[in-house]
């Protein structure tokens, strides 16, 4: 629990330090581009384009607090260098310089607050969309799966890829794809027979081939559908492509998304550490074994490398649920 919380610590620290040193160095520009615009005045527009940049990307408080660190900056600049704030030959008064700094400063805040609450309100609405897409996808995945298996098999197919994909290094958005294209890589199951999904022994080349069209199906199911689902196409397409290229489909290496290598990992760890109809679950070591040989072949060697990491950190153990 301590070692967690260090983690999430270290982890805001880091993230806290980023848009401090993001924030100054628009302080930065703004003075640079003051400089080669007017060297004899400062324009305080400039000195605006943190407090906006700032209301854009991380929200109202942050750019409340950039908006007073913008009023705080020039305030200290007039203080030091009066003259800076002179238009012309008139010089203004002490008094009418601050209340020019005051208005502007004000407008400032208000901006800020105004444009923070905006991008906080779209922000909310992206999150409920988002759960409600999540929403959809779950009740999609338990109408589409025919069996408590691949139902639960699809699943732990998410949480592992997703765990993979994190420690690849990859973005959230990224990784979300790779959670949506896992829940449903085995959609096109719904269209082939329960005979040959059932059966205990080895399928015939014939009932081989009847399986592997379960990736078709599942692009003509899915086809229909736009928006965020349409762009995990090319990842369920290819999940059972091989980095040798041995796979369903001649692709190999790099020609095969990213996200799909992820999920054929996790995939095939799945299958291996489940009961089948035809075979016992093995161990989890031993089939991280074979999966560590298949680097190379049938796995991106770098994906076998990341599902190390999560391995060794037990990250992929996920207990037996019905979704």
């Amino acid at each position: 629990m301590k070692v967690k919380l260090e983690k999430i610590n270290s982890h805001l620290l880091a993230k806290t330090n980023s848009e401090f040193w993001l924030i100054l160095s628009l302080f930065v520009l703004a003075g640079i581009l003051n400089f080669l615009v007017s060297s004899h005045k400062m324009i305080l527009g400039l000195y605006s384009l943190p407090t906006l940049f700032s209301a854009y990307t991380y929200g109202r408080r942050h750019a409340v607090l950039t908006a007073f660190a913008s009023i705080f900056l020039v305030g200290m600049v007039i203080y030091w260098s009066p003259q800076l704030s002179r238009t012309g030959p008139t010089i203004f008064s002490i008094d009418e310089q601050w209340f020019d700094i005051t208005v502007w400063g004000g407008i400032l805040v208000v901006t800020a607050y105004g444009m923070g609450t905006l991008h906080q309100k779209q922000q909310e609405q992206m999150e409920e969309l988002k759960a409600t897409y999540d929403g959809v996808l779950m009740i999609l995945q338990q109408f589409i799966t025919k069996d408590k298996y691949t139902q639960n098999h699809s699943y732990r197919v998410s949480v592992y890829a997703c765990k993979i994909g994190a420690c690849y290094g990859l973005s959230q958005s990224r990784i979300e794809d790779i959670r949506a294209a896992a829940l449903l890589h085995d959609i096109g199951k719904l269209d082939i027979s329960r005979e040959i999904l059932y059966k205990a022994a080895r399928l015939t080349k014939e009932e081989f081939d009847e399986m592997k069209q379960h990736v078709e199906k599942g692009m003509d199911i899915l086809e229909p559908v736009g928006g965020t689902l349409r762009r995990v196409l090319p990842i369920i397409l290819s999940h059972h492509d091989k980095f040798d290229g041995s796979g369903y489909h001649p692709t190999k290496g790099e020609e095969i998304p990213l996200e799909a290598r992820i999920i054929s990992v996790a995939d095939v760890y799945d299958s291996l550490t489940s009961d089948r109809p035809y075979r016992k679950a093995m161990s989890t070591f031993d089939a991280k074994e074979i999966i560590e040989k298949g680097a190379g072949v049938d796995f991106d060697p770098r994906v076998v490398t990341a599902f190390q990491v999560a391995f060794r950190r037990h990250e992929l153990e996920v207990p037996e649920v019905v979704v």
